[in-house]
Formats: C-alpha cells, structure tokens, sequence
C-alpha cells in the first residue's frame, strides 16, 4: 500500500516537473497569441490607462521601455479608431517581444491564438479556479498510461528477444522507445527545476 502511494506521489511529482519544464516551452506559444495572457493583461492596462499591472511580464532591466511603449500608446490611443487599434497593436506586439527576449525565445509575431495546447488551457483554468487538482489528474494519468504502454511492450518482446534476429531487433525498438520515453520524462522534470531556479 505504501510503495502504491510512494509511486502515485512519484507520478505526481514527475508531471509536475514535466509541466513546468513543458509550459517554459509552450507558455511562449501561449504566450505570444493575441488571446494569450500577455497580451490580455495588455489590454485591460490600456483600458485602466495603468502599466503597472504589465511589469511583471518583463525585467526590471526592460521596465522603462515598457513605461516608454506604453505611454507613447496612450497618447495614440487618443485619436481613436484605426490609430488607436494600430498603437494598441504596436503595444502588444512590444511587451510580447520584450517578455519572450527575456525567457530567451525569439519573437515571430502575435499569432491569432485559436489553437492552445490542452495542457495550457487546463493550467490557466486551474489558476482561475485556485485548483490543480484536474490538471494533476490528466496530467498524471497521461504519464502513466504513456509509461505503462511503452513497458508492456518492451515487456512482451523481451521475451521472444533471443529466438531471432527480427524479434531481438523488435525487443531493441520498444526498449529504445521506452528507456528514451522516461528519459525524456526524467530530463523535463531537471530542465522545469532549473529554468524555475533562474527565473
């Protein structure tokens, strides 16, 4: 009973890692849509004429560019209509640029934002709720179905490995696919610790 519960909290922990180390990633898809969370605190900032909001999105270092950007905006945004749509587009496409420069990623421009990784639309939905619990629960049961899968396979042509080439070869091909699958599970749970180390 013990190991089961060792184990499930060993899961839990693995896809926690894995979806801070993931959302490093995807969060700058996410975070680079017109409907991202960027870019949504950027326009409930125009529409409060207040930056402050916004300068967690960015470094202390790149915080006078943002004030910059933002003012000469405002100021835009004054004339109305198509000047103010163009200036809140220049603003968005700023902060979203500055805020991407600074996780280390390039700007490709703002992307229309339809499509969001299920992963990332369930972690916003947690944080709006103040529960994890559903996103915990995908998350792990997708882990371990995926662990699972890969070493029943290697399991089952283990045992038929050394009757002939091709079997041993199929052994060889579901071991390289599993070892590499929880390899990479083990290097995104390093590689979440240490970018969540150094922001």
């Amino acid at each position: 009973m013990t190991q089961r519960i060792d184990i499930r909290y060993l899961l839990i922990a693995l896809v926690i890692f894995e979806m801070l180390f993931m959302y490093s990633i995807n969060a700058k898809a996410h975070c680079d849509t017109l409907d991202g969370p960027v870019v949504e605190s950027a326009r409930h900032a125009l529409a409060a004429g207040d930056v402050t909001p916004l300068l967690k999105w960015v470094s202390i270092d790149d915080e006078p560019l943002i004030r910059t950007a933002f003012q000469n905006t405002m100021e835009v945004r004054k004339l109305g209509g198509q000047a103010q749509k163009l200036a809140d587009m220049y603003f968005f496409e700023t902060l979203v640029r500055i805020h991407r420069a600074g996780e280390g990623a390039s700007y490709t421009g703002l992307k229309p934002g339809a499509k969001v990784d299920p992963a990332i639309a369930l972690a916003d939905q947690a944080l709006g709720s103040g529960s994890v619990d559903k996103l915990v629960g995908v998350l792990t049961d997708a882990t371990a179905k995926g662990i699972r899968e890969r070493f029943r396979r290697a399991l089952k042509t283990k045992k038929y490995a050394a009757k002939s080439v091709a079997a041993g070869r199929e052994f060889v091909d579901a071991y390289v696919v599993f070892t590499h699958y929880v390899e990479e599970l083990h290097a995104s749970i390093k590689g979440g610790t240490e970018h969540h180390q150094h922001q």
